[in-house]
């Protein structure tokens, strides 16, 4: 499936719920949210139609997201679901890692390719204050968890803040040196209340870990169906990788859209617009008409995002802004 812009879309992010276990600053308010009704919430059965449908458009890779996904019961029947379905060549789960040791048996038993573990620090203290409240002894348990399968692709995914010590990437990037893992630092998305926290861009990055662990080789092969680039440091089993959607806008080659857990298909994470699914799904639509509505969705995406010069864009761009929180898009 391709786009106006020849970009050929063959990923999908699904956030199955708004609800998470943790209360990440840079992600929800102090007071907590207001959840989505749970009617309102697509349902595993509509998420897999819409997951078979897309196979037939040319999506073939899937990425389950929240909130956390891992709160919302059944999910490992999902992924097998999701799995089983011809076309579809990977299911990726993105997840805190607080309940993964629990269900990671079962997610790997029923089909699942790899994992992604949202940290971004080691020190417990820092951790609890991040996350207001999380264990990171029981993150690290389902990292733990999750690399005693040598057939998971397991990634760490840090977000580098401008007031975080530079001691928690170069810790981060150390797990990288002993055990066959991805870390990724990725650079914080002007979305919702990630507009009033100042990360760290990848440059800014690679400059301490390269103080710490001496000149990197880029790496050539590939990792995953998104847009990091990667470099193996001297000695490293593992590889790290930069997510730069920032400071090195990668749109040229996006090659994703998201559903978001109330049924909306969005091209770009920047713009509120996208396709109403859960209306068709519930409407009585058949599958070519959902296949319609997809396809004429994934066209219009856009060329790209304009966060760096969202302050020059008119006031018609500007109306067209994304105004929900990550939470409730999908992260």
């Amino acid at each position: 499936m391709e786009d106006q812009y020849g970009r050929k879309i063959d990923y999908m992010r699904v956030s199955v719920t708004d609800r998470c276990n943790l209360r990440c600053i840079y992600c929800m308010p102090p007071e907590g949210i207001r959840s989505i009704p749970h009617d309102r919430i697509l349902t595993y059965d509509e998420i897999a139609r819409v997951c078979r449908i897309g196979t037939g458009l040319g999506i073939s890779k899937i990425r389950l997201t929240g909130g956390e996904p891992l709160v919302r019961k059944g999910l490992t029947g999902l992924v097998e679901m999701v799995r089983k379905i011809p076309g579809i060549e990977k299911v990726s789960l993105t997840t805190n890692g607080i309940l993964l040791s629990g269900n990671i048996n079962e997610l790997v038993s029923n089909g699942l390719d790899g994992v992604n573990i949202s940290l971004d620090t080691l020190d417990p203290v820092c951790y609890r204050e991040l996350t207001r409240g999380g264990e990171l002894e029981r993150a690290l348990g389902g990292l733990e968890a999750a690399l005693s399968f040598p057939r998971l692709s397991v990634k760490i995914n840090c977000v580098p803040l401008d007031d975080a010590g530079e001691e928690d990437w170069i810790g981060l990037a150390a797990l990288a040196e002993e055990r066959d893992v991805e870390v990724r630092f990725i650079e914080m998305m002007p979305v919702g209340l990630g507009k009033k926290f100042r990360g760290r861009n990848s440059d800014e990055v690679l400059k301490v870990l390269e103080s710490s662990f001496g000149t990197p080789e880029k790496y050539t092969g590939r990792l995953g169906s998104g847009p990091a680039a990667y470099v193996q440091f001297p000695g490293f089993r593992g590889r790290i990788g930069f997510i730069s959607a920032v400071s090195h806008r990668f749109c040229s080659s996006c090659n994703r859209v998201r559903l978001t857990s109330e049924g909306m298909l969005k091209p770009c994470l920047q713009y509120g617009g996208g396709a109403d699914l859960r209306e068709l799904l519930r409407s009585g639509a058949d599958d070519r008409q959902i296949e319609e509505k997809m396809r004429e969705t994934v066209f219009r995406k856009p060329a790209g995002h304009h966060f760096t010069e969202e302050r020059e864009m008119t006031d018609r761009e500007r109306s067209c802004l994304e105004e929900k929180e990550m939470w409730s898009i999908g992260g």
